[in-house]
């Protein structure tokens, strides 16, 4: 029916800093900037949008108590690559407005992971699953 859920829009409150934090800990690529409030990126198979809240409606946006999105997930090949990505946040996270959530973990189905934070507070997880982390993506699906 459809080819996946390879789409993420965010509303961001400063989008240098989140622009700076998505280059760095996910390697996304810009590939469109059609304007000073707008980006987006691609990481080859995902597309990522990043929105600046306009200055006027910045108020309305204070660190939440709780959200509504849980985390959002990025797809890593090992267990490896989950612990490298971790020791790279975790050395950087301060720099770039991030934090560890929480720390790496093996989980019953065999998956591996660990949570951290965008500036804004959206959690991200860093997913090794053992059936999908090896699958190809192609333009072909």
């Amino acid at each position: 029916m459809h080819l996946g859920l390879r789409h993420l829009a965010l509303r961001v409150t400063d989008l240098a800093r989140s622009r700076a934090f998505y280059e760095r800990f996910l390697a996304m690529k810009v590939v469109w900037e059609p304007d000073p409030e707008n980006v987006y990126f691609s990481s080859g198979s995902d597309n990522l949008a990043l929105h600046q809240i306009a200055r006027n409606e910045l108020a309305q946006y204070q660190p939440p108590r709780g959200q509504l999105l849980d985390h959002f997930g990025i797809i890593l090949r090992s267990p490896a690559h989950v612990d490298e990505l971790f020791l790279d946040v975790q050395t950087d996270a301060a720099q770039y407005g991030a934090t560890i959530a929480k720390p790496p973990k093996q989980h019953r189905d065999g998956s591996y992971s660990f949570y951290f934070t965008d500036p804004d507070g959206n959690v991200i997880q860093a997913l090794y699953e053992p059936t999908i982390s090896t699958l190809a993506f192609t333009r072909e699906g």
